[in-house]
């Protein structure tokens, strides 16, 4: 797990981050949870619950890990239940500019 995080620090775009203040909670059903914090370009990951996050994504992580080296396509993981969202889910769609492939 620790690998897809340090893939997610190394992938981050800062530039798509500029004036987000947003928080995603990844809940895993294989690891332990983790938690993004985008603040105005920043990004902070840290292992836990957040105690009010923007999205809540619900998946395993392989299903995360997937998803970001395009092997999966998110909106098919969401559509056949892989992939569960919370919240304002519009910023899950946002994954893959947050944090493209370089």
């Amino acid at each position: 797990m620790s690998q897809t995080l340090d893939t997610l620090r190394s992938r981050f775009n800062p530039d798509a981050a500029q004036g987000m203040h947003e928080i995603f909670q990844f809940h895993f059903s294989d690891t332990e949870d983790h938690y993004v914090v985008i603040d105005d370009g920043a990004l902070d990951i840290q292992q836990g619950e957040h105690d009010d996050p923007s999205v809540s994504l619900s998946m395993s992580s392989d299903t995360l890990k997937g998803i970001m080296t395009g092997d999966i396509n998110g909106m098919t993981a969401f559509m056949t239940g892989k992939l569960k969202a919370t919240g304002n889910i519009m910023l899950a769609t946002r994954l893959t500019e947050l944090f493209p492939e370089k």
